[in-house]
């Protein structure tokens, strides 16, 4: 078969800064094109990615022929034709018997078989946690991922909770529908014994001297690491005993509605001048991604208190990490944690409070839940999602 896969979502091959959908991208594709001799892979890229980005995904592999979409410039000038029209027209050049469009996104005109990944369907499920008013974001929203999902010949869900969204949003015939969850790979031995202590230097570069727990996500409303703050500020107010010598980091980009979380902060912190002496939450910004494993790996637990993700990568990260987690239990993640994690209630502070003293006061605990992650995160690999997103080319 030939089969063509939309690529322009890598970003940054290694790992794709701040794009979910640039890593999945990424991981899928090294591994179709490991595993799979037998097609012919058709790789398409944005003309601005460089030659030694795309050989550091590709390789020598000799049924890969690389693309580029040599209209960047129309971009700015004419977006709908340049993501849909121009594109489909492209692709008609390479007789393609598959198009597979990880972003969740079809060229508006493609017409022939085609396989979408949807990730993560908050948008439609919680409108209230978005911003209004961007026509790009509407038009998605509003024609192109309805039109992509019923257009599409195979969908790729990442998570059978994202897969009763699709069947509840667009009503899809689930047998149009296959699951295959993410995988996880981590860096540089990342995941080995002693990971934390190879990477000791992490904890001088953002002046950490204490013991502490971490949170990893964009600052906005469905994150929501503000009912993390609000158990600590009842912690402090009812045993600060059990946080004096330690601190809370949060690392993220600023989102919507960033700044209740740093007036979140500013409370926190006045409390804990007073209670134990110092402030304990400190805002760490955006971090890169290769600092992202040492600070997960050498925290006591990490905490995830999102109110909906398509699948959950950062948690089970700290999970491939050995890292115990605090996270909730809605949408996909239970999916990802099985009972490897500490799983809360997302909108109830009372239970956020009482997992954080569990893990701050009980060592053996931390040490019990660290062991079940690292088992838990392996059963989940890159290798097994290419192997079934091959067989899911082979089924048309």
């Amino acid at each position: 078969m030939r089969i063509g896969v939309n690529c322009r979502t890598i970003l940054n091959p290694g790992f794709g800064e701040g794009a979910g959908v640039g890593y999945y991208t990424y991981y899928l594709v090294k591994n179709l094109i490991r595993l799979d001799q037998a097609n012919e892979y058709f790789l398409y890229f944005d003309e601005l990615i460089t030659d030694e980005a795309i050989a550091e995904i590709v390789g020598e592999a000799p049924n890969v022929t690389v693309k580029r979409f040599a209209f960047h410039q129309y971009k700015k000038m004419l977006p709908f034709a340049y993501s849909h029209i121009l594109v489909t027209a492209f692709l008609g050049q390479d007789n393609l018997d598959i198009f597979h469009a990880p972003s969740g996104i079809m060229p508006y005109t493609y017409r022939g078989k085609s396989v979408i990944t949807i990730h993560d369907l908050a948008i439609y499920k919680h409108p209230e946690w978005f911003p209004e008013g961007r026509l790009s974001k509407a038009v998605s929203t509003k024609m192109l991922v309805p039109k992509s999902v019923d257009a599409a010949t195979r969908i790729i869900a990442v998570s059978e909770s994202t897969k009763k969204d699709l069947m509840e949003l667009f009503s899809i015939n689930p047998q149009k529908i296959v699951v295959i969850h993410e995988g996880v790979e981590l860096p540089g031995g990342a995941g080995d014994e002693g990971y934390c202590k190879l990477h000791q230097p992490i904890k001088k570069k953002y002046d950490i001297a204490t013991d502490y727990f971490f949170s990893l996500g964009t600052l906005e409303p469905r994150k929501n690491v503000a009912i993390v703050l609000d158990a600590i500020k009842q912690i402090l107010e009812e045993k600060p005993g059990v946080l004096k010598g330690k601190e809370f980091l949060i690392a993220g980009v600023k989102g919507w509605k960033f700044q209740e979380i740093f007036d979140k902060i500013d409370e926190v912190n006045k409390v804990a001048q007073v209670k134990i002496g110092g402030e304990f939450v400190r805002y760490l910004g955006y971090i890169p991604h290769g600092d992202k494993f040492p600070l997960m790996a050498c925290s006591m637990f990490f905490v995830f208190p999102s109110r909906y993700e398509g699948f959950g990568l950062p948690v089970l990260e700290a999970m491939k990490l050995g890292t115990p987690v605090i996270t909730s239990n809605m949408s996909s993640i239970p999916e990802v944690t099985g009972e490897a994690a500490l799983l809360i209630n997302p909108d109830k502070v009372g239970e956020m409070k009482k997992a954080l003293f569990k893990f701050l006061e009980d060592e053996n605990l931390r040490d019990k839940y660290s062991a079940m992650a690292k088992e838990r995160a392996e059963s989940f690999s890159w290798e097994e999602s290419a192997r079934k997103t091959i067989e899911v080319y082979k089924s048309l």
